[in-house]
């Protein structure tokens, strides 16, 4: 049974009232395939784009995200996160900007949503900031790499 479902098949918050506290932590990753045009914009450090430096501007998107999860995602619980790190790393070859987030806390409830959310917007951000080069986006991959506390760790392959 889907733990946000309740006897009746209606969604449902998880109860975690009788839940540890304990330490807790999620890495979280998208791949954003950019164009040629967008990737020869880049000048080493970061891409700049008419509504300016679009990697500052993602990171930023990507933690302002990650502490709003519970406001985007209905049945997730509030959490005080305790650290946020989003980065992003292109790779001019491929034309890809890998985003990472790790987002950790003490909490009864695990923090894998946050550190997704961090990605997705940060992706989605980057999106926004390149539209202005080429349309020739793609986010791919949002995947959940690693996470620990609660129950079980999960690290992917």
């Amino acid at each position: 049974m889907l733990s946000h479902l309740n006897k009746e098949n209606q969604p449902t918050m998880v109860n975690v009232g009788k839940k540890a506290i304990t330490r807790r932590m999620a890495r979280a990753q998208a791949i954003v395939q950019l164009s040629p045009e967008i990737t020869a914009e880049f000048d080493g450090a970061e891409l700049q784009s008419k509504k300016g430096p679009v990697f500052q501007t993602a990171i930023l998107a990507g933690i302002c995200a990650a502490k709003k999860t519970s406001d985007l995602i209905p049945l997730c619980h509030p959490l005080p996160l305790d650290d946020c790190q989003v980065s992003l790393k292109l790779d001019s070859k491929t034309h890809q900007v890998t985003i990472e987030a790790v987002a950790s806390v003490e909490a009864k409830t695990g923090i894998e949503m946050e550190a997704l959310t961090a990605v997705s917007v940060a992706a989605l951000t980057l999106y926004d900031m390149c539209k202005a080069l080429s349309h020739r986006i793609q986010i791919l991959n949002i995947r959940l790499l690693e996470k620990t506390g609660g129950k079980k760790d999960y690290l992917a392959d």
